[in-house]
């Protein structure tokens, strides 16, 4: 199999980055109508904005790229058996947040990302509502896009422990993460949908996201890249890298994005 070549991932984000934008293009068609919500078996939501998206990512990477696999939110039955033989391909979640969708708050996104013996080496966030997108690609830095301005490099933070921001969610929460909170000096909090909280990170405006409970590997993978590039990291709780199609189960363990590596955070996560 012909793999995407390092040298060819500063180009080939500027297409993604355009399939994204398409995709989302469709999103918006639907999120405009009275559409429906269907419930699939994990109990979370299914509407056909996911499926236009998905149809038309991987139409649209399956052009671009045929030689590499796709493995796909919507498509998330192919075996670890078939996969792990994989060492480049394609992670999309065509819409990730649809409980945001369904809510009609804007904060959903679509996420691409290329996926390199289990690393994020090319990730595309596209936020449909407002036209902005991050992307990043290996060694080639983090970029925010809005429309009709020059693309601008974002850099995570440094960490000041007594002004701490975190991004949080406006759909989970749990007991641990409000303990988490309660150990820190009156932290601000910025409340937000879907993977958009990685890019608060990435773009300097938070200190940490911590996640604790499950997530799904194509939630963090375009975001990893693009944190990855702002300078930031993406770790377990063992401040171990999260890695990408490792096991059968495509779920995450819980994990932390933390802005500034130098920033002792052990003191907070440990119980």
């Amino acid at each position: 199999m012909n793999e995407i070549k390092h040298q060819d991932l500063a180009d080939l984000v500027n297409d993604i980055r355009e399939i994204a934008r398409v995709a989302g293009d469709k999103i918006l068609e639907i999120y405009e109508t009275d559409f429906s919500v269907e419930t699939k078996k994990d109990n979370s939501p299914l509407t056909a904005a996911d499926m236009a998206a998905h149809n038309t990512i991987c139409e649209a990477l399956a052009k671009l790229t045929p030689e590499t696999p796709i493995l796909s939110e919507e498509s998330s039955h192919i075996s670890f058996n078939e996969r792990q033989s994989w060492n480049q391909y394609w992670l999309v979640d065509p819409l990730d947040g649809t409980r945001e969708f369904v809510k009609r708050n804007g904060e959903f996104s679509v996420n691409i990302a290329l996926i390199e013996s289990h690393q994020s080496i090319l990730g595309v966030i596209h936020i449909p509502v407002t036209d902005i997108s991050y992307s990043a690609a290996l060694n080639n830095g983090a970029y925010k896009h809005e429309s009709n301005k020059e693309p601008i490099r974002i850099y995570a933070k440094k960490t000041d422990a007594d002004s701490i921001t975190i991004a949080g969610s406006r759909s989970h929460g749990n007991e641990k993460q409000r303990n988490f909170i309660a150990k820190l000096n009156n932290p601000e909090i910025l409340a937000i949908g879907s993977s958009l909280k990685f890019c608060l990170v990435a773009e300097g405006l938070a200190d940490i996201y911590p996640r604790f409970g499950p997530t799904s590997e194509w939630d963090s993978a375009a975001a990893q890249c693009i944190v990855e590039e702002s300078g930031a990291i993406v770790v377990d709780m063992n401040f171990n890298t999260l890695e990408y199609n490792t096991k059968e189960s495509l779920l995450n363990p819980s994990f932390l994005v933390i802005a500034d590596n130098d920033f002792s955070w052990e003191q907070y996560i440990r119980e």
